[in-house]
């Protein structure tokens, strides 16, 4: 069995590695351009949302506070008329990406770690890169591209733009494998 400190190197390396492909994909492949839209009449809405003084949180219109009122006929005139959406209001104020960035290092290194974990306690010491591979890739791949799943049943992502995370969590999880694959303790 390996231990967690005998990975710490792989560890560290392959999220500093997956933190360099994102701002790649992000910043200079810019493959995600195309995934929000503006909105024809921006300004209007900005100004509709900042005179119902909504806050940071999450929003659904139309709102229907329980499944019984989503049967009513005036509420279902709602949902046909349109739109229909759900609506993530942030902070006011200029927009900073330190504490975003931090953040995604966190969630890199905690997917990492748990993906070290599992192989210290199912990947022999010796073993072959690609047994290697085969364990922390699929555990990463989960991590990094689940979420994009639920949101396009659920959320109202667009399947384009989920197929797209799907590349990114699959581009992610082989960065990570391989570096643990070269790695791993012999």
């Amino acid at each position: 069995m390996v231990s967690l400190e005998q990975l710490w190197i792989p560890i560290v390396l392959s999220a500093v590695l997956v933190f360099v492909a994102s701002s790649i994909i992000h910043m200079v492949i810019k493959w995600h351009a195309s995934d929000y839209q503006p909105l024809k009449n921006e300004e209007a809405v900005r100004a509709a949302l900042r005179a119902g003084n909504v806050q940071q949180g999450q929003y659904v219109v139309p709102y229907c506070s329980d499944m019984k009122e989503m049967k009513k006929p005036e509420m279902m005139q709602k949902y046909v008329e349109g739109p229909n959406a759900l609506i993530s209001v942030m902070k006011s104020g200029a927009p900073s990406m330190g504490k975003p960035l931090g953040l995604w290092f966190g969630l890199i290194l905690a997917f990492t770690i748990v993906a070290a974990y599992l192989a210290s306690r199912t990947v022999p010491q010796g073993a072959s890169f690609l047994a290697v591979c085969r364990v922390v890739s699929l555990v990463t791949f989960l991590g990094y591209a689940g979420g994009s799943v639920s949101n396009a049943i659920w959320m109202g992502k667009t399947w384009p733009s989920a197929v797209k995370d799907l590349a990114d969590g699959f581009i992610y999880a082989l960065v990570t494998a391989a570096t643990f694959g070269w790695l791993w303790p012999r």
